[in-house]
């Protein structure tokens, strides 16, 4: 691939994967606005792993605590705070990967990566997380999320297998809903992403079992993903300091009205 191509993949991917507003649609957007060929799975898998590496940095004293209560965990002891968060961690994730398992099977995946579903997802978790931001109070900490918490905020990220969604902006909403603070919310979501990544990128990997690997293209891709996504990720960390999530919402707003339009009109093709 051409090196531009993939600078531009790993771009998108990084800059969108932690903000609110859908890595996925963006990726899915890419081919028909720019004509380029479809980057394939294997650079998918490539960006996610340079993405992965850029939150567990960013958070890795709270990864690292997770990481010590694994033998804990193994041995039956549930009672430290970094045990309780490794299970509510793993309780999240378990609905998406199923849900997700489930789309893949029945071709439904497929079938959802439309300009309109990617448009209309835009809109309305855009207005969603607009609302919850606004009219929720928004006064707990990461410590205080228990397994209820993490098994809805889990069916809350299910929800961003549909385009558009967005896996942050949705998980962020489920935690605003729960009370959390913005940044606590945030800090969840990506605390969230690491094992969701972990196991789609798995998935995804079973597939290219066999295949050529160019490594010059994923070590790009890998490279320019990880500093844009670590960039982007301590941005919308440090603005949270004053800002809401409204941007983000104009922002979705403004692209899924947008997609709406070029997909009811088939205006360039879509």
């Amino acid at each position: 691939m051409p090196f531009y191509h993939l600078v531009l993949i790993a771009l998108i991917q990084g800059i969108t994967e932690f903000l609110p507003v859908s890595s996925s649609g963006h990726l899915i957007l890419l081919p028909s606005l720019t004509k380029l060929g479809d980057q394939g799975a294997l650079i998918d898998v490539a960006a996610h792993i340079g993405t992965l590496f850029a939150v567990i940095i960013y958070f890795w004293i709270d990864v690292k605590q997770v990481l010590k209560a694994v033998p804990k965990v193994l041995r039956g002891q549930f009672t430290s705070p970094a045990a309780r968060l490794l299970i509510a961690l793993t309780f999240a994730t378990i609905p998406v990967i199923c849900v997700g398992a489930i789309l893949k099977v029945t071709g439904l995946s497929e079938t959802m990566r439309s300009i309109s579903v990617i448009g209309w997802a835009m809109l309305i978790f855009g207005l969603l997380l607009y609302f919850v931001d606004q009219r929720t109070t928004l006064y707990r900490e990461l410590k205080t999320l228990t397994l209820p918490d993490a098994i809805k905020l889990g069916l809350w990220q299910a929800i961003a297998l549909i385009p558009g969604t967005s896996r942050s902006g949705i998980t962020i909403t489920g935690a605003l809903w729960a009370g959390f603070t913005r940044k606590e919310a945030a800090r969840i979501s990506m605390l969230m992403s690491i094992p969701t990544i972990v196991a789609s990128g798995s998935l995804t990997s079973f597939d290219l079992i066999g295949g050529h690997v160019p490594l010059r293209d994923i070590s790009i891709v890998i490279l320019f993903s990880f500093v844009s996504a670590l960039l982007a990720l301590s941005l919308m960390m440090r603005l949270l300091n004053t800002i809401s999530y409204t941007p983000y919402v104009v922002y979705r707003v403004f692209l899924g009205s947008v997609l709406i339009v070029l997909g009811y009109t088939n205006v360039l093709g879509f």
